[in-house]
C-alpha cells in the first residue's frame, strides 16, 4: 500500500486510464484526473467522489506545468504517444517527479530513448516508457528468462490471444505509427531496428502454445514494442514478436468493435498467454505469462511501477525499460493477483534458423 501519494493520470478518462485510475485507488494512491477534455473529467470526476480534476493539453507546457503541480508522479495513458510523450516528459523533468506510461507505439518509444536518456538520468529522475501489456510484460518476461545470462541469441515473444477488440486509441496510435513508417515495415535483427519494404503477406508459422491454448497459427514480424525494451538493456541481437492470426484479424477488420467490459472491474473476455523464449547457443529458456485483458492489465503493471520508483526499489534512474529498472521475477511475483507466470521445461517452439 501506498501513504496517500498523489499520482497524476494524464488521459484519464480514456479506456486504459480508468483501469489505471481504479487501480491507484486501489492500491491507496490519491489519482490527480488529467486531461484536455473538460467534460469527460468532469464525468469521471463524479464516478470518484473526491477526486480532483485538472485540465491540461500535450501542446501547452505552461497546463501541463500547472496540472502536475502536487504530484509525486504522472502517469501518461493518453495516445497516440508520438503527441503526448515528449510533453509530458518534460513537464516531468520540469517538476522532478518520475514518468511512466503505457505506450505501445515502437517510434514513440525509439523517440524516449533517444531524446531523454541523458536529461533524464542527469536530473536523476525515473522515466519509464511501454509499462503496459505490450513493451513492458514482454520485457519482464525476456528478463526473467535471461536470469544470470548476460547475452543470448535471440529472444522470441508469442503473444496468445483470444481476440482483439482494439480501443479508438489503439487504431489511432496505429494509424500514426503507419504514417511515421511511410510504407515500411520494422524488426529488430542484427542488433538494430530494421526498416524495410516487403510487398508480401506477413509470414505465419504454427507455434505450440502451452495449454489451454493449444497449437495456433501466428504471424511473425508482427512487431511490438518489445524489439525496442528488450534490447535497450539486453545484448540480443535477434527480437522477433509473434500474434495469433484470429487476434491480428479482429485488429485488422474494417468493423472492429471496442472491448465491452463483462465483470465488476470493467475487463473484457479476452485471455492472453504470452509465451517467451530465448535461446543461447544450443540452450533454451520459456516463461510464460497469462491472464485477462490486455488493456486491463497495463494499469497493475504501470501502478507497481510507480510504487517501486517512489519507494525507491529501483536499479537505475533516468530513461529505462521494466526488465533494466526493476528486479523482474520479483516485480511479476508481486502481480500474481492478475497474472500467473510459470518458468516452463525445455520444450521445441519455432525459433529462427
Amino acid at each position: 500500500m501506498s501513504s496517500g501519494q498523489t499520482v497524476a493520470v494524464f488521459g484519464a478518462y480514456g479506456h486504459t486510464g480508468r483501469f489505471v485510475v481504479t487501480e491507484l485507488r486501489d492500491r491507496g494512491f490519491v489519482p490527480l484526473l488529467i486531461g484536455r477534455d473538460a467534460g469527460k473529467l468532469q464525468a469521471l470526476a463524479a464516478s470518484h467522489p473526491g477526486l480532483e480534476h485538472r485540465v491540461a493539453s500535450a501542446d501547452d507546457p505552461a497546463s501541463l506545468d500547472q496540472a502536475l503541480k502536487g504530484a509525486a508522479a504522472v502517469i501518461n495513458s493518453a495516445g497516440p504517444f508520438a503527441s503526448t510523450a515528449a510533453p509530458v516528459i518534460e513537464a516531468a523533468l520540469r517538476a522532478r517527479i518520475p514518468y511512466v506510461d503505457v505506450a505501445a507505439e515502437i517510434e514513440a518509444n525509439v523517440d524516449t530513448f533517444t531524446h531523454f536518456t541523458d536529461h533524464a538520468r542527469n536530473a536523476g529522475v525515473a522515466v519509464v516508457p511501454a509499462m503496459a501489456f505490450f513493451g513492458g510484460l514482454g520485457d519482464l518476461l525476456v528478463t526473467t528468462a535471461m536470469a544470470n545470462w548476460v547475452a543470448a541469441d535471440e529472444a522470441h515473444i508469442a503473444y496468445g490471444l483470444s481476440s482483439w477488440h482494439p480501443t479508438a486509441g489503439t487504431l489511432a496510435s496505429g494509424t500514426v505509427s503507419r504514417d511515421r513508417r511511410d510504407g515500411h515495415r520494422v524488426r529488430y535483427t542484427g542488433g538494430r531496428l530494421d526498416y524495410y519494404v516487403d510487398e508480401r503477406d506477413l509470414p505465419t508459422l504454427t507455434w505450440d502454445f502451452p495449454t489451454p491454448v493449444g497449437t495456433r497459427t501466428v504471424l511473425g514480424d508482427f512487431t511490438m514494442a518489445d524489439v525496442v525494451t528488450v534490447p535497450s538493456h539486453l545484448s540480443i541481437p535477434e527480437v522477433r514478436t509473434y500474434m495469433t492470426t484470429d487476434a491480428a484479424n479482429d485488429l485488422a477488420a474494417p468493423d472492429a468493435s471496442a472491448p465491452s467490459a463483462v465483470d465488476e472491474r470493467g475487463r473484457s473476455a479476452q485471455t492472453f498467454t504470452v509465451d517467451v523464449v530465448v535461446r543461447s547457443g544450443d540452450t533454451q529458456r520459456r516463461v510464460v505469462a497469462s491472464g485477462q485483458d490486455i488493456y486491463a492489465i497495463s494499469a497493475p503493471l504501470a501502478v507497481e511501477a510507480v510504487r517501486r520508483i517512489l519507494a525507491g526499489q529501483t536499479r537505475t534512474s533516468g530513461v529505462a525499460s521494466a526488465g533494466e529498472i526493476f528486479d523482474a521475477p520479483d516485480f511479476l511475483r508481486a502481480l500474481s493477483a492478475h497474472i500467473s507466470v510459470e518458468e516452463r521445461p525445455e520444450s521445441r517452439v519455432p525459433l529462427l534458423a
